[in-house]
């Protein structure tokens, strides 16, 4: 619990206390170590975009792990990320590509949004409040490309397959 994170008037999120982002960054710190893929967006009106994002943190990825500041031209959420470049700290690689909003065309973000609507319209439980993704069902599996450290998503499998023969 981070305590008060509102907004401003004009809908931008308020800047964190130095104490909130201590929690934060401890929080954000285990999660991003079991993470492959971290997108960070955090921005604030007429300031520096807040740094989230240590290098020890990015360190603490798995090499082959990809970071997308997508705040990089303000400044940037991810130290070491530097606007128009991707680096590489420890193996993780950090895109810092300006506007990325802006290179997206307007129905692919349209049509990204319905499909990640629909898909937890589906899935939502309302008594509980929680998504239900039961491993069983049809569009799971299909979604679904690994768990508990194994692939079990047939297609995923099946082009690894047809990798390792080719080594």
């Amino acid at each position: 619990d981070l305590g008060d994170t509102g907004q401003t008037q004009d809908g931008y999120a308020k800047a964190l206390t130095p104490e909130q982002l201590d929690l934060q960054r401890a929080g954000m710190a285990k999660v991003c170590s079991q993470s492959d893929v971290v997108i960070t967006t955090a921005q604030v009106f007429g300031r520096p975009a807040p740094q989230i994002l240590t290098a020890a943190m990015v360190r603490g990825m798995t090499p082959g792990s990809v970071v997308v500041d997508m705040a990089v031209a303000s400044g940037g959420n991810v130290e070491g990320s530097e606007c128009g470049k991707e680096v590489t700290i420890g193996g993780v690689t950090i895109v810092g590509i300006a506007n990325l909003p802006g290179r997206t065309p307007v129905h692919a973000s349209q049509m990204y949004s319905n499909n990640l609507y629909n898909f937890i319209d589906t899935f939502w439980n309302d008594d509980a409040g929680t998504l239900h993704l039961a491993a069983e069902d049809e569009i799971i599996r299909g979604c679904v490309i690994t768990r508990d450290g194994n692939v079990v998503n047939e297609k995923i499998r099946a082009a690894i397959a047809d990798l390792d023969s080719l080594a």
